[in-house]
Parts: structure tokens; sequence; C-alpha cells
């Protein structure tokens, strides 16, 4: 299995510039691991749970736009699970890990009242896109569009390579919009030096981490020059961009 690229078109976050949810049940860690860390690549906030009894109480505290649900759980039969969860998050659309490839394999997730299924072993690629349909269908991500990223006033229109705060046109470097990109497609989210050089330069400077810190200065000055700081540095471990706030 491979992980899906984070440049990928979804639509990551809400209107508010939060980022979707997505609650991961599997109670084989590995897989859960693996599953989890793709979604975080596409923008999205990932809780795992190993197990029913888990998946209820994190929807209840965690309350995702999506769930990702093992058909053979240790604790209760998917359709007890499903309807759990789905008390506590009423429409939310589920898509079913299913482990047999026949026939009635295909069809149990559906109808046990998923969205849609995929079967083990399976593509990150195509789970990762089913989520994405999903999420599309329920409308629980940002109605702009799937090209436009947005974090607090910033908008970054993926297709035309536009980037407005407040309404007042950016203009950047192709360098700088793909490290805009990555950050904004990882809202609230500390992103180290060496996640930034593989996800935005595609390799790694070895010596020469400082050109994040270069772009990061570059991006500040045409961002939040003026206005309330999206982007902040976390000494030690990287850098993350939220909404401004006049108290930042």
């Amino acid at each position: 299995m491979t992980i899906a690229s984070p440049y990928g078109r979804t639509q990551s976050q809400h209107a508010d510039g939060s980022a979707v949810r997505v609650l991961v049940v599997d109670a084989e860690s590995s897989l859960a691991d693996l599953l989890s860390l793709a979604l975080r690549y596409e923008g999205w906030e990932v809780r795992a749970a190993a197990d029913g009894a888990e998946a209820v109480r994190c929807a209840r505290e965690f309350r995702p736009d999506a769930v990702v649900l093992d058909m053979a759980l240790p604790d209760m039969d998917a359709l007890t699970a499903l309807g759990l969860l789905r008390r506590e998050r009423p429409g939310v659309p589920v898509l079913f890990l299913t482990g047999g490839d026949t026939a009635e394999d295909r069809v149990a997730g559906l109808t046990a009242g998923g969205d849609d299924h995929v079967t083990k072993p399976f593509g990150l690629e195509d789970a990762v896109a089913r989520l994405r349909g999903l999420l599309r269908r329920s409308r629980a991500a940002a109605p702009r569009g799937e090209s436009v990223l947005i974090v607090g006033d910033l908008v970054l229109d993926e297709d035309s390579r536009e980037v407005s705060r407040g309404g007042t046109e950016i203009h950047l470097t192709a360098t700088e919009f793909e490290l805009l990109r990555f950050l904004m497609r990882n809202p609230r989210r500390v992103l180290s030096k060496p996640q930034i050089l593989d996800r935005v330069w595609s390799y790694d400077f070895g010596g020469q981490a400082n050109v994040v810190e270069l772009y990061i200065s570059y991006l500040r000055r045409k961002i939040d020059a003026g206005r309330p700081p999206m982007i902040h540095t976390r000494r030690g471990a990287g850098y993350l961009i939220k909404p401004g706030t006049a108290a930042a």
C-alpha cells in the first residue's frame, strides 16, 4: 500500500478553516496507523479506535465528519457499532472495511447501512478517494469548491493559483505558493522542517534546512504584514498556520 499525495484535489476544511475530522475504527493497529497517516496527509484531523466501544466514546468527543469502520470488530458486530455511532453523529458517512472479496462480502457493508466500502487488502489511495466522495456528498467540507483552501480570512485557489487575504490579492512565487498550500492543507498542525522539505521541495536539502526558514520569512512578509499573524513558529518543532486574531 502506498500513501496518498497531499496534493490530490480534496475538500480538507470547513468554511471556518477547521480541518475535516475522520474517525478510523480498526483493531489492526498497523493498518489503522497507515490509514491515519494517509488521511493526515490530506489535511484531515484523524482519531483512531480499536473497537466499537472506544469508537462510540471518540465519536461523542471528537464529532467526526466521516468514519472508517472495520466490519470485524472484537467487541460487537458492525451493525451494532454503526447504530451507536449514528446515535452520536446522525447521518455521518461511513466507509466500511470488509475482509473478503466475494459478492456477499462486497455488499455486506452497504446492506449494513454503510455509505461505501473497500475490501482488504486495499490501496490507501482508493480509501482516501472514497472518503473524499463521501465528504463531498455529505457537504461536510467547505462548500467553496474542491480547489479552494480557506483558513480564516486567507483564501488559496489551487486551480487559478490565486491567493487573497481579507479580499486583498497576494502575489506569490511558485515555491511560496507550494509552501503556503502545504501549510493550509494542514491548518493548526505543526509541520517540521523535514516534512516541509519533503513535501514542498520533494527531496532532502541535507544541511540546508534553513531554506525553510527563509521561505517562511518570505511568506510572513506577504501574508502577515500589517495583519494579525497567521504563520507561527513552534521552537524546536516546526511551523503552523491558523486564523489570525488581534491577540495572536
